[in-house]
C-alpha cells in the first residue's frame, strides 16, 4: 500500500491539520489569555510539535516514492530559508520554552 493511501496516515494528516490550524486561530488572542490560558495553549502547541515531528519522521523513514518526494520537497523549501527540518522543529522547541518563561512571570 502506498503511504498516502493508508487510513492511518490519512486520518493523522488530516488530525493535524485540523489541530494545528484550530490552535493558530486561537493564538491570535494568546496575549489576551491569562497564565494558566497561555500554559495550556503552549502544551496543546507542544503535543502538536510533537505529533508534527513524528509525522514528519514517518516520511523520512518510508521507502514509498511520494512519501520521499514529500519529505525532499519539505528539505528543499526549508532549504530555500537556510534551515533543516530539525533545525526548524529545534526552533519551535526554542520559542515554545521561552513562551513557557515568559507565561510563567507574567501575572
Amino acid at each position: 500500500m502506498a503511504f498516502f493511501e493508508s487510513e492511518i496516515v490519512q486520518q493523522e494528516a488530516k488530525s493535524l491539520f485540523h489541530d494545528y490550524q484550530s490552535l493558530m486561530e486561537l493564538g491570535g488572542r494568546y496575549g489576551k489569555f491569562d497564565r494558566e490560558g497561555k500554559k495550556l495553549f503552549i502544551e496543546k502547541m507542544e503535543e502538536v510539535l510533537e505529533r508534527w515531528q513524528i509525522f514528519v519522521k514517518r516520511f523520512e523513514l518510508s521507502d514509498d516514492f511520494m512519501a520521499q518526494m514529500t519529505m525532499k520537497q519539505l528539505q528543499t523549501h526549508l532549504g530555500n530559508f537556510g534551515i533543516t527540518p530539525q533545525q526548524m522543529f529545534d526552533q519551535m522547541h526554542i520559542t515554545l520554552e521561552r513562551m513557557k518563561s515568559e507565561a510563567s512571570q507574567s501575572s
